[in-house]
């Protein structure tokens, strides 16, 4: 079969769109599938890296690290219709969106559309929120999304906020696969110990990690406020917050105002390789983020063997089972409960360890893969049957 996917971004940008459309990418190759990626350009100019074709763009000041295809130079687009692709499977909604619209109405072939981004929870990037408000996001996702054969949800959070939106087309749930593999790696006690000196830690500490992108809708400053509480009782456990972004200074800010700086680090960007060695040198993955359509991080955290204490999301509905996997809090004394529990208790550690990389294991990528392409070859066989019967139908009527 010929894949096509677009998206807006894509290597060497780093965000959940692209680790997902690159773990689909190798799943839907190594099922014997020919597979292109078309996506705008990270220096502007159109050009082919393998299976990689990138269009011309520019960066625009709508939202950070926003960019848009520029109204010129069209050979690749050119050469991706005459490759001539079986169904094209969108992932963004902006101007790769526009050229795979153009595709599938010169080729007549099917489209499905991963919605992965709750943009209710980002308006305050677009225009600093000041022109489009959440009923006129739930409309033009409405009109866009019903120009589909297919979506594919992420997790049932995403789901209902499509039918509440009234997105009539049907919608498929698709955990975003991870690869386990990566993230069920040990570290040795060295790396470990010289990983946390960097950070003024020791391996005898009992660590909290937090890792993600450190912004304002990641709730994060909720985590240092109850980790304050936490501290009353456990004054010696850390909390380590992995990650880079725009709030990074406002944290570290309400860090040094609570006189917390001994107890909380922060390690600013890494490197994306590194990664899954943070989930390691905690004890409990945390966080209270309420944004999240996907829940990546809960997943290779589980995968890492590291309990999840997150504040309650549907995007982590029978993915945080409390007592199995983590806990899902309600309250600030929940959430303190939790971490005393997990902190105090060795043998309730090890078991939700082991039940959390159990778990894991049904979010690999391989099933993402294998679902997916179950699919489009619903979709193509769907297409080539509406085909069929409307031609005979105009060779009834003559």
């Amino acid at each position: 079969m010929k894949i096509l996917i677009t998206t807006d971004t894509y290597y060497p940008m780093i965000n959940g769109v692209v680790i997902s459309v690159n773990n689909l990418y190798k799943q839907l190759k190594r099922l014997g599938n020919d597979v292109k990626i078309l996506t705008l350009s990270y220096d502007g100019k159109q050009h082919v890296e393998g299976d990689v074709y990138y269009l011309n763009s520019r960066f625009v000041r709508v939202y950070p690290q926003a960019k848009i295809i520029r109204p010129f130079g069209n050979k690749i687009i050119r050469d991706i219709i005459e490759w001539s692709p079986d169904i094209i499977h969108s992932q963004t909604e902006f101007s790769t969106m526009i050229v795979a619209k153009y595709i599938k109405r010169k080729l007549n072939i099917p489209q499905i559309h991963t919605y992965h981004t709750m943009y209710e929870d980002y308006l305050q990037y677009f225009l600093k929120g000041k022109v489009i408000g959440k009923g006129t996001m739930a409309r033009i996702i409405r009109l866009l999304c019903n120009t589909f054969d297919e979506i594919i949800a992420p997790t049932e959070k995403v789901k209902e906020a499509l039918l509440d939106y009234g997105v009539s087309t049907d919608i498929a749930i698709i955990p975003t696969g991870i690869d386990i593999r990566k993230f069920s790696k040990d570290i040795s006690e060295e790396e470990k110990s010289k990983l946390l000196n960097q950070y003024g830690l020791k391996s005898s500490d009992d660590i909290l990690v937090y890792v993600g992108r450190v912004a304002e809708e990641k709730n994060i400053e909720e985590i240092i406020r109850l980790f304050n509480r936490v501290l009353k009782d456990m004054p010696d456990i850390k909390l380590l917050i992995v990650g880079g972004g725009p709030y990074l200074a406002k944290l570290q800010d309400l860090a040094t105002e609570l006189k917390m700086e001994e107890n909380v680090k922060f390690t600013g960007m890494i490197d994306v390789d590194e990664v899954q060695k943070y989930y390691r040198l905690g004890l409990a993955f945390v966080t209270a983020s309420k944004s999240e359509s996907q829940g990546l991080t809960y997943l290779e955290a589980i995968a890492s063997g590291c309990p999840v204490v997150c504040k309650w999301d549907l995007c982590i509905k029978n993915l945080i089972v409390n007592g199995e996997t983590g806990y899902t809090y309600t309250s600030k004394d929940e959430f303190v409960n939790y971490i005393e529990a997990i902190i105090s208790n060795k043998e309730l550690r090890n078991y939700m360890s082991i039940e959390a990389k159990r778990m894991a294991q049904l979010y690999s990528t391989e099933n993402f893969g294998r679902k997916v392409f179950e699919i489009y070859s619903e979709i193509i066989e769907e297409k080539k049957d509406n085909n069929h019967n409307s031609s005979l139908l105009r060779t009834i009527l003559g």
